[in-house]
């Protein structure tokens, strides 16, 4: 495990003890993490840094774990977040999953399952990415057979303004 790339995490939680906790845990696992206790710090965080996990609660005072959700999901393309809570509900679970959530679990939850949660997570980012990686080289092989070298950038240009 030592030689696999570091996960990127961002973890949210309003418990700042329990968000401690288990930051400390997934350290010994060889995550890269950064925290916040509330909604504006998180999307702050997001704003600033590049991540591959997010893992958010989903009550919290302020702006809560669905609406840190909705952001996250519409402002960075290949994030998976992970939705961790102990009051979700049928209804709360299925509106997350609307929004993009990779995964809702219930607290208190396994340490391993979570961990397993946030390892599948990654690789469907990574999947994800990848897959759109090759459909931009098949487009740029395409744009290279039939273009002059100023409407080769332009067209760059134009995919790299589509991608933010």
């Amino acid at each position: 495990m030592e030689n696999s790339p570091k996960i990127h995490l961002l973890m949210v939680d309003d418990e700042v003890k329990f968000l401690q906790t288990i930051t400390d845990r997934l350290k010994l696992k060889f995550f890269e993490i950064t925290t916040a206790t509330n909604g504006s710090d998180a999307i702050a965080a997001a704003e600033k840094g590049q991540f591959d996990v997010a893992v958010i609660d989903l009550q919290m005072p302020g702006i809560d774990g669905v609406q840190v959700l909705e952001i996250l999901k519409k402002t960075h393309k290949y994030l998976e977040v992970i939705i961790l809570s102990g009051h979700a509900t049928i209804e709360s679970a299925v509106n997350c999953t609307k929004l993009g959530a990779f995964k809702i679990l219930e607290k208190p939850c396994d340490f391993d399952t979570f961990v397993d949660a946030i390892r599948q997570a990654y690789e469907r980012r990574m999947r994800k990415k990848f897959e759109h990686d090759q459909l931009v080289i098949q487009e740029i092989q395409e744009l290279a057979l039939g273009q002059s070298p100023l409407g080769i950038l332009r067209a760059l240009s134009k995919m790299e303004k589509d991608e933010k």
